[in-house]
């Protein structure tokens, strides 16, 4: 039931919904000065939520900073699924989060850790038969990894059972702590306390910051589509974090 609730989310944590849902509500009303009211807040909603200024802010509070590991040797780097997507033909391909595979397996390659540990399955509501899991196995054997140090967990759907079936295949690989984990910035906060909730202690690595650190321009005060897919993502990691703090 979670999982499906939370494919649904979208429908209500998107801002551009809001202002949608307003405008029905404004064509419908009869009250001349409500509808104006309403179609000025939706105005506004479209404005905020559209620029990238109020985004960038909200990122530089959310995303957790970069990390560098401590100088020691991780049994196992731990990287979460989402950073592959399914083409029409079933096949599969890197998308915009592709820097957790790019983190990953650089610091599988430098000594950092001695294993990889990848979790992620099919998180598609009504899923076929094509698994992030099988796609990053091919694509980690393309770059000479050995078998013998990578670990595919194939099942997970969402963050809690990344935690939770990870944790099972590092009990199973016999792998003791520390392990060092590897997201998005944006997805680091709720995973590094799922992570805890589940008994798994892990040091952070987050990548793939979606907002820079430059200087402010003017465009980031003109409206456009891509600050809207930020806050939707960040609204789906906020109510995540709450739903994780409590469950």
């Amino acid at each position: 039931m979670y999982f499906i609730l939370s494919k649904l989310l979208i429908v209500f944590v998107s801002p551009f919904a809001w202002a949608f849902y307003l405008l029905i509500y404004a064509l419908v009303t009869k009250n001349q000065k409500k509808r104006y009211r309403i179609v000025m807040l939706s105005v506004a909603i479209l404005y905020f939520f559209g620029i990238g200024f109020p985004v960038r802010l909200f990122a530089h509070v959310w995303d957790v900073p970069p990390h560098q590991p401590k100088s020691i040797k991780y049994s196992a780097v731990i990287v979460l699924g989402g950073f592959v997507s399914e083409r029409e033909d079933g096949t599969g391909h890197f998308n915009d989060a592709e820097d957790r595979f790019i983190q990953a397996t650089r610091l599988l390659a430098n000594g950092t850790a001695s294993h990889l540990l990848f979790t992620g399955g099919n998180a598609d509501l009504f899923p076929d038969g094509f698994t992030e899991g099988a796609f990053v196995k091919n694509e980690l054997k393309k770059l000479n990894f050995p078998d013998s140090v990578i670990i595919i967990e194939s099942h997970a759907r969402n963050t809690f059972e990344n935690a939770a079936f990870s944790k099972k295949a590092l009990v199973k690989a016999n792998l003791k702590p520390p392990y060092l984990l590897v997201t998005s910035a944006y997805h680091m906060r709720r995973s590094l306390l799922i992570f805890k909730k589940a008994g798994l202690a892990v040091d952070a690595y987050p990548c793939d910051y979606m907002v820079s650190k430059g200087t402010v321009s003017l465009s980031e005060f003109l409206p456009g589509t891509d600050a809207f897919g930020k806050w939707n993502t960040y609204f789906k990691e906020i109510i995540g974090y709450v739903v994780a703090w409590f469950k």
